[in-house]
């Protein structure tokens, strides 16, 4: 609460001795202060503090049914943590003894019995000044933080449409639309919720998965738009556009590249080690995990200029086909309790995609004949085989 001055402060005055409140009450009024109350039922203290929210109490030790020491133990647990809001004791009592309670229990002045109106209000005129530059210093303090909380909001707006530019970037070359990362993006959010995953989690791997294939700007367009099968020295080249992805982005201090980087690097390990970099199981970084089986599953429900895209059921088989070997059997068991909603990304544009809703509400149709290649990369034969769908 912000004040003007001092004088504008809130005074609270707890006494069980009437004449003792018209004394101070009047003090205070003929000081100058204009906003001043009392209680004179220490029973009701502590509701009477909550009700005026005071810059400083004036309390007396002596009372009953509750003392003051019982008071200032009610008060303590009322004020926030580190704010300076000045109870000044009334006493009769000025030994060590009743000083040291009452400090420990969150006095900051004392004013021995019978005082003199000169000597109260200097000391409440004191408390009142530091409480009103505790006040300034809070809000000033607030208006910092806020203004922080702005700029770090305004980096992150940055940072993110960065990224989402940097996407672009890659994607355009063989996706004009750039809404290959995009539905990745989202996949990758789907599962990382029914995961359980933390909201904050999610959401960073879901923007960082949006890099997962930067790696393919230094890929020939020869080779990455190539219509028919890629040679073996082909392949090889293009298997590079992971670590190369992940050179790109290394070395940030932003928790969003940095995943990003993981993610790039590590998207085509396979769970059994049969990947690029040969990592096995939960050594692969987890949003790699989630961002390698929603890479497949959009390439392989896309169409691409070096293939058409698959049924929306046979994706489904292949993907929960491979699962423990290719992919984490945790993330495909999500990704297959989401594949309902996931549909609504892919209706629009590939209207093959209905047959999702029956594969997903009557189960999925017996294994397809043998699937040779298991790498998304290599181009599609004409009929379906294994993960052979794209670049993806």
């Amino acid at each position: 609460m912000g004040m003007r001055t001092y004088l504008d402060a809130r005074v609270l005055v707890i006494d069980d001795e009437p004449g003792n409140v018209r004394l101070v009450m009047g003090l205070l009024e003929l000081g100058g202060y204009v906003n001043v109350t009392a209680e004179t039922d220490s029973a009701r203290a502590a509701q009477a503090f909550e009700c005026y929210q005071p810059d400083l109490v004036i309390l007396d030790l002596h009372m009953s049914p509750k003392d003051g020491f019982y008071v200032l133990h009610e008060l303590e647990g009322l004020i926030p943590a580190g704010a300076y809001l000045p109870v000044l004791v009334l006493t009769g009592d000025i030994s060590a003894d009743t000083k040291e309670r009452a400090l420990a229990a969150g006095a900051m002045d004392f004013l021995a019995k019978p005082f003199n109106s000169t000597e109260i209000l200097l000391r409440v005129r004191n408390l009142l000044h530091t409480r009103t530059l505790y006040l300034e210093l809070r809000n000033e303090r607030d208006g910092l933080e806020q203004r922080v909380q702005e700029r770090t909001e305004e980096v992150l707006l940055s940072e993110r449409e960065v990224v989402e530019r940097l996407a672009r970037v890659a994607e355009f070359r063989d996706d004009a639309t750039g809404e290959h990362t995009k539905r990745v993006g989202e996949v990758v959010r789907q599962i990382g919720a029914d995961m359980g995953l933390p909201a904050e989690q999610v959401e960073l791997m879901a923007r960082a998965s949006l890099l997962h294939d930067i790696g393919k700007v230094c890929i020939p367009d020869a080779i990455l738009l190539k219509p028919g099968r890629l040679t073996a020295a082909e392949y090889e080249c293009v298997k590079d556009h992971a670590a190369i992805g992940g050179e790109i982005l290394k070395g940030s201090r932003s928790k969003l590249l940095l995943m990003a980087e993981s993610i790039a690097r590590h998207h085509h390990e396979y769970w059994n080690g049969s990947g690029y970099a040969g990592l096995v199981g939960e050594a692969i970084p987890l949003e790699a995990r989630l961002t390698a089986v929603a890479d497949v599953f959009d390439a392989l429900m896309s169409a691409r200029p070096y293939k058409e895209a698959w049924p929306p059921n046979l994706v489904l088989e292949e993907i929960a086909s491979l699962s423990g070997s290719h992919f984490d059997p945790a993330v495909v068991e999500s990704f297959l309790r989401v594949a309902p909603s996931l549909m609504t990304l892919y209706e629009q544009t590939n209207p093959a995609s209905c047959i999702l809703r029956d594969f997903v509400t009557k189960g999925a149709p017996s294994r397809l004949s043998p699937f040779v290649s298991l790498d998304p990369i290599v181009h599609a034969n004409p009929e379906p085989t294994a993960l052979m769908a794209g670049k993806a």
